[in-house]
C-alpha cells in the first residue's frame, strides 16, 4: 500500500479556493438593500421627518427591510 501526499489537495489551498468562490448571498442583498436605501431615504428623508410620520426611525427601518426584500428579488432574478 503507497501512500503519496499530494499538496494540491492541502486543506488551506481549498479553504482559499473556497472563500474566493463563495460569497454569502445575504450579504449581497443587505449591500445592494443598503445602496437602494441611501437613494430612496435621501428622496423621501423631508417627507418622513416633516411630523406626518408617527416614528422616522420606524419608517427608516421599514424601508430598509423592503429594500432588503427588493434586493433579494433583484439577484434571485439576475
Amino acid at each position: 500500500m503507497t501512500f503519496m501526499l499530494n499538496a494540491t489537495g492541502l486543506p488551506l489551498q481549498d479553504l482559499v479556493f473556497g472563500a474566493s468562490v463563495y460569497f454569502p448571498p445575504l450579504f449581497k442583498a443587505f449591500a445592494l438593500a443598503f445602496v437602494i436605501w441611501l437613494i430612496i431615504h435621501r428622496l423621501s428623508r423631508d417627507w418622513i421627518y416633516s411630523g406626518e410620520i408617527w416614528h422616522p426611525l420606524l419608517m427608516d427601518l421599514s424601508l430598509f427591510v423592503l429594500c432588503v426584500c427588493l434586493s433579494l428579488i433583484l439577484l434571485i432574478m439576475w
